[in-house]
C-alpha cells in the first residue's frame, strides 16, 4: 500500500520527536569505545633499602635490638667503624653502658682519628657521672674535629656539672659561633650524641641567655631569660648589672620579664 506524501511527513516528524526524547533511566546506553593512554607513566621502582638504611630506620623508631642486628648484617666494608660506631649508640640507648664502651672502642681501633666515637664516649662518661673523664673525651675529640659545635656544646655542659661555669659558657659560646641553631636542636639519630641533661636548668638557662645575648640574638636570649626564672633562677639581679645583658636593657619585653613575679614550675 502506498502512501502519501503528507502521511510520509507525519511520520517522519512523529519519529524525529522520539529520537530527541532523553533514554529513560534503566536503559542502557553503549559507552564509546576507550581509547588507551598514548604514553603511560611507568610503575614506580620498589625502594630497596641496604642492612646499614634499614638499622638507621629502626634507630629512629628506637627498635635498638632490631637496629644491632642490621648494623651486624651490614658488616663487611671499607666503614665498618660507623656500625661499630652506632652498635654503640644503641647500647648506649638501651643503658648498657659496658657493651656501649667496648663497641666506640672497637670504632676506634678501626679508626682512632673517628671523633664521633671518641665523643660518645665523652657522652657515655656523662651518662655515668663521671664529669672530669667527659671532659677529657671531649677535649680529644675536638683535637680530631676543632669545628664540631656538637663536641663544643657538650664539652660546655660537663663544665657546666663540674660547676665550672665560665668555661662552660666559653665553650657554649664557641658552639654558638660554630653552628647559631646548636641549642635548638637534638643529635641523637645519628653518629654523635649530644648530651642535654642539666640538673640545675635555672642557672642553665641564665648562662645560655648570656651566650645569646653576647652574640646579638636577644629574642632566644629573651626565651632562656623567662626560662631561667621560671625555673626559679635566684639572683635575677644580675640580668640588670652583667655588661652582657647591656644591649637589651631598654627592650621593652626585658623590662617586662624584669617586672615579672615567677612561680617557680
Amino acid at each position: 500500500m502506498s502512501l502519501t506524501s503528507s502521511t510520509r511527513l507525519l511520520l517522519w516528524a512523529a519519529l524525529t520527536t522520539i529520537l530527541a526524547q532523553p533514554i529513560p533511566p534503566g536503559f542502557a546506553q553503549e559507552a564509546a569505545p576507550a581509547t588507551p593512554a598514548e604514553n603511560p607513566a611507568p610503575a614506580p621502582a620498589p625502594v630497596t633499602l641496604t642492612d646499614h638504611q634499614r638499622g638507621d630506620l629502626y634507630m629512629a623508631r628506637k627498635m635498638y635490638r632490631e637496629a644491632i642486628d642490621m648494623y651486624m648484617k651490614a658488616m663487611g666494608g671499607p666503614q665498618d667503624y660507623i656500625l661499630w660506631n652506632k652498635i654503640g649508640i644503641a647500647y648506649h640507648h638501651m643503658q648498657d653502658y659496658r657493651a656501649a664502651k667496648r663497641h666506640y672502642e672497637r670504632a676506634l681501633k678501626l679508626n682512632p682519628r673517628y671523633a664521633e666515637a671518641r665523643n660518645n664516649l665523652g657522652a657515655l662518661a656523662y651518662a655515668q657521672r663521671n664529669y672530669r673523664g667527659a671532659i677529657r673525651e671531649y677535649q680529644r675529640a675536638l683535637k680530631l674535629a676543632p669545628d664540631s659545635a656538637t663536641i663544643y656544646s657538650n664539652l660546655g655542659t660537663a663544665y657546666f656539672a663540674r660547676k665550672r661555669y665560665e668555661d662552660a659558657a666559653r665553650a657554649y659560646q664557641q658552639a654558638l659561633a660554630l653552628d647559631p641553631n646548636i641549642f635548638e636542636s637534638r643529635g641523637t639519630a645519628g653518629t654523635i650524641l649530644q648530651e642535654r641533661s642539666i640538673e640545675e636548668r635555672a642557672r642553665f638557662h641564665y648562662y645560655l641567655a648570656k651566650v645569646y645575648a653576647e652574640s646579638g640574638m636577644f629574642e632566644r636570649a629573651l626565651i632562656n631569660i623567662r626560662k631561667s626564672l621560671e625555673e626559679g633562677f635566684k639572683d635575677k639581679k644580675k640580668y640588670m648589672e652583667e655588661p652582657a645583658f647591656a644591649a637589651m636593657r631598654d627592650l621593652p619585653e626585658f623590662q617586662e620579664l624584669m617586672a615579672m613575679e615567677f612561680r617557680v614550675l
